[in-house]
């Protein structure tokens, strides 16, 4: 059974354009990219004193089960240079699921939507571009409608090449 997913990228360390582009490369044969939002150049989340980071998100049909594709991106991540480091912190490359179908999953590896998707501009920005009307399962609000109030100061569309 294939699947629509939505996946998140961010990166701020070393070549975060390339970075980007490396992760949504490596993504295939497991998964089928149908669509890219723009990238966008963000200010950092959580732990505010590091680099930029540029974000984007890409909707992607698997056969992958959840759990199968969380461990996919985890292995994903090592191999284009990911390092353990401190939450929130910097990072060459980082994927995030944020929608597996219409499912709500709670478990100790993982956690579906996304459970801080809907307090990241970050995330909802390039979202919207993708999938304004995604009805978020939990919340019961659309994209649009998330990121309708929120703050998006320091986002920006990246000037550079577009993945």
């Amino acid at each position: 059974m294939e699947h629509i997913i939505y996946l998140a990228l961010g990166s701020n360390l070393g070549n975060r354009a390339a970075n980007l582009k490396a992760a949504i490369s490596s993504l295939t044969p497991q998964m089928t990219v149908k669509g890219k939002s723009l990238v966008y150049d963000t200010p950092p989340w959580g732990i505010t004193d590091q680099p930029r980071f540029l974000n984007q998100v890409v909707k992607v049909e698997t056969y992958l089960e959840p759990e199968q594709l969380i461990d996919h991106l985890k292995r994903l991540e090592v191999a284009l240079g990911r390092v353990s480091g401190v939450q929130n912190g910097p990072r060459l490359i980082d994927i995030d699921i944020l929608f597996f179908d219409d499912m709500v999953i709670e478990s100790p590896a993982l956690t579906i939507p996304h459970p801080r998707l809907h307090e990241r501009a970050f995330v909802l920005v390039p979202l919207a571009e993708l999938a304004p009307n995604l009805v978020h399962p939990v919340l019961n609000k659309t994209v649009k409608e998330m990121l309708r109030n929120m703050e998006r100061k320091g986002i920006k569309k990246y000037k550079g090449k577009q993945s």
